[in-house]
């Protein structure tokens, strides 16, 4: 797309790529989000242990994954890996199918069929929609249909899960979901567009100030853009935002999960630095597709951006000659980064009992140190049992080759997850907030009025 396009109003425009849109999902897209009623720590679903199956015992489960709704190395690389299970496991038989209306429907898709009594037995849900798939979908609790110790087995074994990622899918104190996969937010940088404009490109900025005076110094002597920031409009969801807001000591939500809080000054502030990247001009004002196409074409200097976009870059830095490197996310004076994550976890649907079983064979399977190799070396998502990456009959060759994965391994040591908003008007919450954030930074509005009125108007969604 041409630079020169402008914005547009609160831009809802999708990503031109169907590739690019669905790495995206995991960033917290979700078309769900009615209603105003609460939820609490009592509605949730009761269930108990459900016994291993007998090896004659035949059983066939439904399987919905975002990921499928992509033709290509993500459907084939999934795909694969459930043909694997089955010949494992000749008495379950998986049908994987993604989500009813694509991939960014997963949880509308699962509530419609429920109503029906069609729900899938397994489903992918982003972490964004954890409190609404623990309350609304009523997913089972893993630790109640095999035992606590069979979970966090499942997460040990000879290449263990991150002590980080292990509890995303956590709620009050029980295990609803595996987490599957999912990415960091990772600067993404034009070592050659550095270069021309004086910087050093084994030196990349570490603070928010060094990455605005970066951004100006390639405008100015390279010829290109500076830097775009892919957390600050309403088409990219709130999981990255929130990890610009919590490094500056912000939030968006009370601990007791009561309060919206992302109208208080450490956030304000942090939306008040975006909003001067832009102003500067050290930020382009595009939409999010024109500046993935920007930075993939090499006339864009840095971009902010999901780590499952990896790969895409890759591969249009490799066709357009130009050298991409990555960084970890900035930081503010004085302060450490704090990268959330975005991504899924595997959450359990299914009332009959044998289904529940294999369902979770199902899930640990997904989430072992097969299919992890699998996932990482052909996908590209980010293993969460890092010490693959040092296993050379796994992944050490794919890493090896992959010297991009570094910020993004080295963040999971310092994550913080993704909160989810209460009740069932969560996605409207989430929304007030995007827009606002969306306002200030592009549109000019005071930060401080603008996410002000939004947490007005979404403390009146709460439960």
């Amino acid at each position: 797309m041409n630079l020169s396009l402008r914005r547009l109003p609160l831009r809802r425009v999708g990503l031109a790529a169907g590739v690019v849109a669905l790495a995206l999902t995991a960033s917290g897209c979700s078309s769900f989000g009615s209603g105003s009623s609460g939820s609490s720590s009592n509605d949730t679903a009761a269930v108990g242990l459900a016994p291993p199956l007998r090896s004659d015992q035949k059983v066939e489960i439904v399987f919905e994954s975002y990921n499928l709704s992509q033709a290509g190395v993500w459907t084939d690389t999934i795909n694969g890996l459930v043909r694997e299970f089955e010949g494992a496991h000749p008495n379950i038989k998986v049908t994987a199918r993604p989500p009813q209306g694509g991939a960014l429907n997963a949880v509308g898709s699962i509530q419609s069929q429920m109503v029906v009594g069609k729900a899938p037995d397994v489903g992918q849900i982003t972490f964004g929609d954890l409190d609404f798939a623990v309350h609304g979908l009523k997913a089972k609790p893993l630790d109640d249909l095999v035992g606590k110790a069979a979970v966090q087995t499942a997460f040990d074994g000879k290449h263990p899960f991150a002590p980080n990622a292990r509890t995303l899918g956590d709620w009050e104190g029980k295990t609803y979901g595996m987490p599957y996969v999912f990415s960091t937010p990772v600067v993404f940088y034009n070592a050659d567009a550095f270069r021309a404009a004086g910087l050093d490109p084994d030196k990349p900025p570490a603070t928010w100030d060094e990455l605005k005076q970066a951004a100006l110094a390639i405008k100015a002597k390279a010829g290109k853009e500076g830097a775009y920031i892919d957390c600050a409009t309403a088409s990219s969801g709130d999981w990255c935002l929130q990890a610009i807001l919590g490094s500056n000591g912000g939030s968006v939500l009370s601990p007791d999960r009561k309060t919206l809080t992302f109208a208080e000054p450490a956030s304000v502030q942090a939306v008040g630095t975006l909003a001067d990247l832009v102003k500067s001009g050290a930020s382009p004002n595009l939409t999010q597709a024109q500046a993935i196409d920007a930075f993939s074409r090499g006339n864009l200097g840095m971009v902010l951006e999901s780590s499952s976009l990896q790969g895409m870059f890759q591969q249009a830095a490799g066709a357009a000659k130009w050298d991409l490197r990555a960084a970890a996310l900035p930081a503010f004076p004085g302060k450490e980064a704090v990268p959330t994550n975005s991504g899924s976890a595997l959450m359990v649907f299914a009332g009959d009992p044998a289904k529940q079983r294999a369902a979770w064979e199902l899930i640990t399977f997904l989430t072992s140190d097969r299919a992890y190799t699998e996932i990482s070396a052909k996908i590209g998502y980010l293993p969460l049992r890092p010490s693959l990456t040092q296993d050379p009959t796994t992944l050490k060759p794919w890493a090896d080759k992959n010297t991009l994965l570094g910020p993004n391994l080295r963040q999971l040591e310092r994550l913080s997850p993704w909160v989810s908003f209460p009740g069932n008007s969560y996605v409207q919450i989430r929304d007030l907030l995007m827009q606002a954030v969306e306002a200030s930074v592009y549109q000019g509005k005071d930060p401080q009025t603008a996410l002000g009125e939004a947490a007005r108007r979404g403390t009146a969604l709460l439960p």
